[in-house]
């Protein structure tokens, strides 16, 4: 073995156009086209020499010159999604006929969950990571053995071996791991990661790991991240920043994408202090804690956007998935947010546990009053290794175990004897008419709209493909949910119901 592997990270091309590698929480071939950065890969692909970062999707290369790029290398890290992990192990097969001599390593969170499962689905996978990744692959890259590699699971005599847990990194490891932003330089391009709701080019990465909220739902803080918070130190995140502005003199704002960005006040405050001389637009994910003297700091400071988890206008159903917040807080944080000048975009999920059609039209309401810049609905969809995708299995209201269909597109999967998978479909798309098709909501868009021609081309690609969606959405409730589509099912797991 050399002395450091030639190593390539791969956020693998899953499906064309998917989005759900190393940074998606909810990983999905979107409806309009979009892609977050690979971010955890960046860690090792920094402490690596030698070492490329290849996001396939966004840099639209395809399976069969993925499988080119292969081999040249000597050990494949991929992080793999449970939506994308059937492909992700088709495509593996094919890696290996063309170099076969290349080890490989699963990371992300459905090995994290399953580590038997991955491991006894190909006998290419040479080792899975458990929880945080960052050293585990540069170990075994600079040529460690297996046996002593903490929080990894590998075969081992014909039967699997879970080797001891790594302890999270805390600040003074975080502070010391690279930058995310060194190895975008190195090995992406900007101009391919777009969001809908952000200002394109957009850089993003992380100050923060773990959240210790305790939403049902949330894949990231129950499976690689943690509840536990911790934070690199505000000097590391600053000086980070500074480097993305001389980097990319091309971006127009920086996101920090913690699972909870504003979680503590006294941080966020001090984080503000040092944005501010640097003068520079920024966005962040944001829960409705923070009172106006917190957020007149960081509109101060430059803050543009906040992506909000409202999720639900029904105070019990927030209840019901532990979200730590109600429907007058979120009221309260939107009212100072307007104050201060900071622009909400506002993620809803319609099918949550303790939904009704009456509920479902509660939270349409509130939403409206709420009136945010921009929204997200979805689908509820309980991910395997959180509480929610426990819960429903055990009252058997999973009814399909397919998370997506074959084109990595989210599918419908949790369905109630009250409440069937088209009545939520149907429900997601009269939210959708029913925000959006206001007079003023749709004057507010198309204002943006008229003074940059970038903006207006975006918008346009956007409306068309929404305006497709909406219809193929449609479709499908009047057909009763029964389109005959080929599904992507859940490894490792069997009909929730027990009764197949």
């Amino acid at each position: 073995m050399p002395e450091v592997m030639k190593t390539l990270l791969l956020n693998p091309p899953s499906f064309e156009n998917f989005d759900g590698g190393a940074s998606s929480r909810w990983p999905a071939t979107r409806e309009i086209e979009s892609y977050w950065y690979p971010v955890w890969l960046t860690y090792p692909a920094g402490m690596i020499p030698g070492s490329r970062l290849l996001d396939a999707s966004p840099a639209k290369v395809n399976w069969q010159q993925t499988v080119e790029i292969c081999k040249d290398y000597e050990f494949l890290v991929l992080f793999t999604s449970t939506v994308g992990f059937t492909s992700d192990v088709k495509l593996i097969r094919k890696i290996k006929e063309a170099n076969p001599s290349l080890k490989i390593a699963f990371v992300g969170p459905h090995g994290h969950i399953k580590p038997d499962e991955t491991l006894n689905a190909s006998e290419d996978i040479d080792f899975v990571t458990r929880g945080e990744f960052d050293h585990s692959v540069v170990e075994y890259a600079h040529g460690k053995p297996l046996g002593e590699i903490l929080s990894i699971s590998y075969r081992k005599d014909g039967k699997i071996v879970h080797n001891a847990e790594r302890p999270q990194l805390h600040t003074a490891e975080l502070d010391a791991l690279p930058f995310a932003t060194d190895i975008y330089k190195r090995d992406l391009k900007i101009e391919n990661y777009t969001v809908p709701f952000l200002l394109h080019p957009f850089v993003s990465f992380y100050t923060t790991r773990g959240c210790p909220a305790l939403c049902t739902f949330c894949m990231w803080p129950q499976t690689i991240s943690g509840h536990a918070w911790r934070v690199r130190s505000t000097e590391n995140v600053a000086r980070e920043v500074k480097q993305a502005i001389e980097y990319f003199p091309q971006m127009k704002e920086i996101f920090f994408d913690d699972d909870t960005f504003n979680i503590r006040k006294d941080r966020v405050l001090e984080l503000c202090t040092k944005f501010k001389p640097l003068k520079f637009r920024w966005s962040s994910t944001a829960r409705v804690h923070s009172d106006y003297e917190t957020l007149k700091g960081m509109a101060d400071a430059g803050a543009r956007l906040f992506i909000v988890g409202f999720e639900s206008g029904d105070a019990q159903i927030l209840k019901n998935i532990k979200k730590g917040a109600t429907v007058e807080m979120a009221r309260t944080f939107m009212k100072n947010c307007r104050k201060v000048g900071i622009r909400v975009h506002g993620d809803f999920i319609i099918g949550l546990p303790g939904e009704t059609r009456e509920t479902i039209q509660k939270t349409i309401d509130f939403a409206k009053e709420l009136d945010c810049e921009t929204i997200q609905v979805s689908l509820a969809h309980a991910m395997p290794g959180t509480e929610l995708h426990e819960s429903m299995a055990k009252q058997g209201f999973l009814k399909v175990e397919a998370l997506a269909d074959s084109g990595g597109h989210q599918l419908p999967h949790i369905e109630y004897p009250h409440l069937s998978k088209p009545e939520m479909m149907a429900g997601v798309n009269r939210f959708y008419d029913e925000y959006y098709f206001r007079p003023r909501v749709v004057w507010r868009i198309v204002r943006e709209a008229l003074w940059d021609s970038s903006e207006r081309k975006r918008l346009y690609h956007e409306a068309v493909d929404f305006l497709k969606l909406r219809s193929e959405r449609w479709k499908w409730v009047r057909e009763g949910g029964d389109t005959e589509k080929p599904m992507i099912a859940v490894p490792g797991t069997s009909s929730a119901s027990g009764n197949d």
